[in-house]
């Protein structure tokens, strides 16, 4: 009787009845929550959200079929435990297919919050292919396909886009090429396990529109195609354009959907081998560009090849010594994927990069072991070589590049083993090996041990790492989540980090430490309060005051923060969320430096065609040390988390507009406001004036 009342509220919000349809109505993505949830105090400019955002907005376009989706499958959501994870695939084998979303609440393990987090991103269907008639048939009758427009523009005039005179020296200053004007046009068409089409267009601000093919510039700055398909017979996936991969622990592939470490401690120090993945997002260097396929050898064995081909950015240089290794070398690869001045044109598509590989991936029938074999082949048409800092040392050098590796997962119980190690040509070594317990059925533990040399390459690895790139450290994480009573949760984690070399700005081997704890209170099924604490503690050279420069000698510096959320809905209409976040910085026992933003945000739906959001906050920091990263909601398929620095206020709001069944418009305008400050911004991004305001429009045709 218990679970049946439990139930009624799922029923309503997922059970309610399409006009001529017996079809639950999937709820809303809410991804400001969502990341709130998965993520700590966002303090960080490194994590690829683009990556992040596409990845759970594609689940939610192309939701995965709880009836259908394999182990590794429900691991990519993130969001369920190995023992969730488990309960379901142990309840569709006993019973069966699940009819409804709202049968979760009889799977062992599904509570109310878990069900309302996943809801958005998952279905249950019983045709889970939908592949009847031919190809084309599909595309032109399925539901997700649309076509996206949208423009931005930052309102102040910036330096760079003023007139430029000539220097004392005569010369003239650089110049941004372009317009202000930020454009981008999307079409994709996709069916999940079947299809996926799409292109992609986009100009930044800055940049010019030029057709110009002797110069690889065909008007917009960066285009992406794909088409990919699925489950034909023993072909399990063709990608054909742009793609992604993702196996094992990341270690020499990934992509997509990767947190880290975060406050959800247990589900995303894990990876997951989805394999051959559809690329749509704007990032210009984080994808493969040619052919992939997986091909199934037998039930229980899979193999992928692929090739990639393409340019990429980079600062070429020709050598002055005639005795020098190589004639032309470039010290590494540009990723910001900017080209607005003639310094950044002349580093456009400089340098070409040739990727070849493969896995063999083995699966037993009942899911709970995996392992597989990894091969990465890297060429490119001139060498990269560093700058001879003593840091740079152990850095890749040189044209080629091979990997190998292995990796593994293996579910004994309430208990997830899972690893990687792999070996670069240099000789480097690179591992990750952890676990994942159910130590009751309300605490669970990971620990997760990494280890990657100083020599050691990966170009397209991202395991988990306290560092950007997977070199130089070590580390020994662990987590714990706990849920005492009812509606209440703990989670906290402890990482320990080893750096055996040099680092930029860190002249000797150093160390340092990171822990987290969460308390999270669900008052009601629309609400949520918590309170978080962090400290990391990482080495760095001191600095001279007096002086103006570094010391080559490490002192730690200790930053801790505080983070206070609550959100809440009062009415289905209105929502509401508060967030309060300060940080306090020490380098080496010198002065203390603070800061803090206070913001409040307010959403509120209009009938059934007009949805108004909006914020309003408080910062205030000490220097750019202190800065605060806070996320904000943006247009769907775009995303902002500005830097916050200085004392000033920072607001905006969006207007979400459903002209007709098939149109959508979206209206967004932010503007911070800086105290004492006469300029915003600096080199050619400088505004005169204490404000910096933009807009941003898109318009979505659903076909």
């Amino acid at each position: 009787m218990r679970r049946c009342l439990l139930a009624v509220p799922l029923l309503v919000l997922l059970a309610a009845p399409r006009a001529r349809a017996q079809e639950y109505v999937r709820p809303a993505a809410d991804l400001d929550r969502l990341v709130q949830e998965l993520f700590a105090e966002i303090q960080s400019d490194q994590v690829p959200y683009e990556d992040l955002y596409e990845t759970l907005l594609q689940y939610y376009q192309t939701p995965l079929n709880l009836n259908t989706a394999s182990r590794e499958e429900l691991r990519g959501l993130l969001l369920l435990s190995e023992a969730q994870i488990s309960g379901l695939l142990d309840h569709r084998q006993r019973r069966g297919s699940l009819l409804s979303l709202y049968e979760l609440q009889s799977v062992v393990g599904f509570d109310v919050r878990t069900i309302y987090r996943v809801a958005p991103f998952v279905t249950v269907q019983a045709n889970a292919n939908g592949s009847r008639g031919p190809l084309w048939q599909r595309i032109a009758r399925e539901d997700n396909n649309a076509l996206f427009v949208r423009y931005e523009r930052v309102l102040q005039q910036r330096k760079g886009y003023s007139p430029a005179d000539t220097t004392s020296t005569g010369s003239i200053p650089s110049r941004y090429l372009g317009s202000p004007d930020k454009l981008m046009v999307r079409y994709r068409v996709s069916h999940a396990r079947d299809f996926s089409l799409g292109v992609t267009a986009e100009k930044d601000a800055g940049e010019s529109l030029t057709w110009n093919p002797g110069r690889r510039r065909y008007g917009a700055d960066f285009y992406s195609a794909h088409f990919l398909l699925q489950e034909r017979g023993r072909l399990k996936t063709l990608a054909l354009g742009d793609y992604q991969l993702q196996f094992g622990q990341g270690l020499l592939l990934s992509s997509g959907l990767q947190v880290g470490k975060g406050a959800e401690t247990i589900t995303t120090i894990r990876r997951s081998s989805l394999g051959v993945r559809a690329y749509s997002s704007l990032l210009e260097s984080t994808f493969f560009r040619g052919a992939a396929a997986t091909v199934g050898l037998t039930p229980t064995v899979r193999a992928t090849a692929f090739v990639s081909r393409k340019r990429v950015d980079a600062s070429v240089q020709s050598a002055a010594d005639t005795l020098a290794q190589f004639d032309e070398f470039s010290s590494g690869l540009l990723l910001t994927g900017f080209h607005r001045t003639a310094a950044e044109l002349a580093n456009r598509q400089a340098l070409r990069e040739t990727i070849g590989g493969g896995n063999v991936g083995y699966t037993s029938r009942s899911g709970h072991f995996s392992a597989g074999l990894t091969a990465v082949g890297t060429h490119f048409d001139k060498a990269i070589q560093r700058s001879a800092e003593a840091y740079n040392q152990f850095e890749f050098r040189g044209k080629d590049n091979l990997a190998v590796g292995a990796h593994y997962s293996y579910v004994v119980r309430n208990l997830l083993l899972f690893g990687e190690t792999a070996r670069s040509s240099s000789g480097g070594i690179g591992t990750v090996n952890g676990l994942l317990a159910s130590l009751a059925p309300s605490v669970d533990a990971s620990l997760l041990y990494r280890h990657y040399d100083r020599n050691f390459h990966t170009l397209y690895g991202n395991a988990l790492s306290e560092n950007t790139r997977n070199i130089n450290e070590s580390g020994l994480y662990a987590g714990l989540k706990v849920r005492p009573v009812a509606r209440w949760e703990i989670s906290a984690y402890y990482d320990q980090f080893w750096f055996p070399w040099l680092k930029y700005q860190v002249s000797a081997p150093s160390l340092g430490h990171d822990w987290l704890v969460r308390l999270s209170f669900t008052p009601s099924k629309t609400s949520l309060l918590y309170a978080q604490l962090r400290t990391r503690v990482k080495e760095y050279d001191a600095t001279d005051a007096a002086a103006g420069r570094l010391i080559p000698v490490p002192v730690p510096t200790v930053r801790h923060s505080l983070l206070l959320f609550y959100d809440t809905s009062p009415t289905l209409a209105l929502s509401l969320r508060t967030r309060l976040q300060g940080t306090r910085y020490r380098e080496d026992g010198g002065p203390l430096r603070t800061g803090y933003v206070l913001a409040q945000d307010a959403s509120v739906t209009v009938g059934r065609y007009l949805r108004l959001s909006g914020r309003y906050a408080l910062f205030d920091t000490d220097d750019y040390d202190t800065r605060q990263y806070v996320f904000e909601q943006d247009v769907l398929y775009a995303f902002s988390i500005p830097a916050l620095s200085g004392q000033g206020t920072r607001m905006y709001a969006i207007a979400e507009v459903k002209c007709t069944r098939h149109l959508t418009l979206w209206l967004r305008y932010a503007e911070t406001h800086y105290r004492h400050q006469q300029t915003v911004g600096s080199g050619l991004e400088e505004i005169q004036g204490p404000r910096r305001g933009e807009v941003k429009v898109q318009a979505r045709y659903k076909f």
